[in-house]
């Protein structure tokens, strides 16, 4: 709610007309933000592709060396999720996907974070 001032009027002030070249500029601005917005959600999804595959080697790592069974990986689906109650796609199946995608990418991805 916004707080309420002794001169703030009850209707939008009405908007003055707008000076020379300050369309061009709006335009300007509005194409910059657009961009920066569609760099920043590039860029969120490449952490999240590398994380996934980061979960999925690490599945894969203690399965093969502790012996680990699939169990542990519905475990791990219900200790992510508590700790992370806002993110999605730490399912079961989610996790089983990662796992499989870290098998498959696993030198293209070793390769990129060297």
């Amino acid at each position: 709610m916004m707080p309420t001032f002794a001169n703030a009027q009850s209707t939008p002030a009405k908007l003055l007309p707008a000076p020379a070249g300050y369309a061009e500029w709006l335009i300007d601005l509005k194409t910059r933000i657009h961009t920066a917005q569609q760099r920043a959600a590039r860029s969120v999804n490449q952490e999240l592709v590398v994380l996934y595959w980061q979960i999925g080697r690490d599945i894969l790592e203690r399965q093969a060396q502790q012996s680990w069974g699939t169990k542990v990986i519905e475990r791990l689906a219900v200790d992510l999720r508590t700790a992370f109650p806002d993110m999605k796609g730490f399912s079961t199946r989610n996790l089983k996907y990662m796992r499989t995608f870290a098998a498959i990418f696993a030198r293209q991805f070793e390769n990129q974070l060297a």
